[in-house]
């Protein structure tokens, strides 16, 4: 039985790691007469993962490692002009506009008329919430959980408060890491839909042979496979 269906936002029904890209090549742009641009990724990436425990997923977090970076490889030299691009950068990330993929309002607007459907995210609090009232999408769900980390704990948490347990729910996102495997270790169904990008502290290799692990093309052909699982549509 199916009773939940839980969506990852970012990049899953709404466009967000473009934004990222687009900040890191301005971010090449400041710092070229210091470093190569391949050199300059490999630090940011680095000073990510170092810093993630402790500021955790969201542009606050970026735009801290990128101001970190830039004192790292400029030896303390960056100029002070250079700091502020980078948090006028970060605030312009924060305050861009939602763009919607594809068939997120049409695909969400469908399963919710037949099953629970809650929003699932990580990342910072304010920037989550603004972006899911910008969406449009907020009277949809069921219910919201913006987490710091997802783990098969708090999926079962998350089924277990929204639905009927994590044994009869789904987890749907473009992230094997953080949105699939661990709502199958959870007992879930996992449905994977990649984005064109993915950042690489979200890199995993697929569950494949896994009973409840599906990869769909599009989140278009996610009614479909819902009905082929469940072998009826409801209502």
């Amino acid at each position: 039985m199916l009773t939940t269906i839980g969506f990852d936002a970012d990049d899953t029904l709404w466009q967000n790691e473009s934004f990222f890209r687009l900040t890191q090549d301005r971010f090449a742009t400041l710092l070229a007469d210091h470093a190569a641009p391949d050199h300059l990724a490999e630090r940011l990436e680095a000073a990510e993962r170092r810093n993630i425990g402790h500021y955790g997923f969201g542009v606050k977090g970026f735009t801290l490692s990128m101001i970190e970076t830039a004192i790292e490889v400029t030896e303390g030299r960056v100029p002070a002009a250079v700091i502020g691009e980078l948090i006028a950068a970060g605030r312009e990330m924060l305050e861009h506009p939602i763009e919607l993929l594809p068939a997120a309002r049409t695909t969400v607007t469908a399963l919710a008329a037949e099953y629970r459907v809650v929003l699932i995210t990580k990342g910072d609090l304010l920037d989550q919430e603004r972006k899911l009232a910008q969406s449009g999408l907020g009277d949809l769900f069921h219910g919201v959980e913006i987490v710091s980390h997802k783990t098969s704990d708090a999926y079962h948490q998350i089924f277990a408060r929204h639905g009927t347990g994590a044994d009869q729910a789904m987890m749907v996102g473009n992230s094997l890491k953080s949105d699939v495997i661990p709502a199958l270790e959870a007992g879930s169904w996992g449905v994977h839909i990649p984005h064109g990008l993915t950042w690489a502290l979200e890199a995993a290799d697929p569950p494949l042979g896994h009973r409840r692990f599906h990869a769909l093309t599009s989140l278009a052909a996610l009614p479909d496979l819902v009905e082929s699982l469940t072998g009826t549509r409801k209502g």
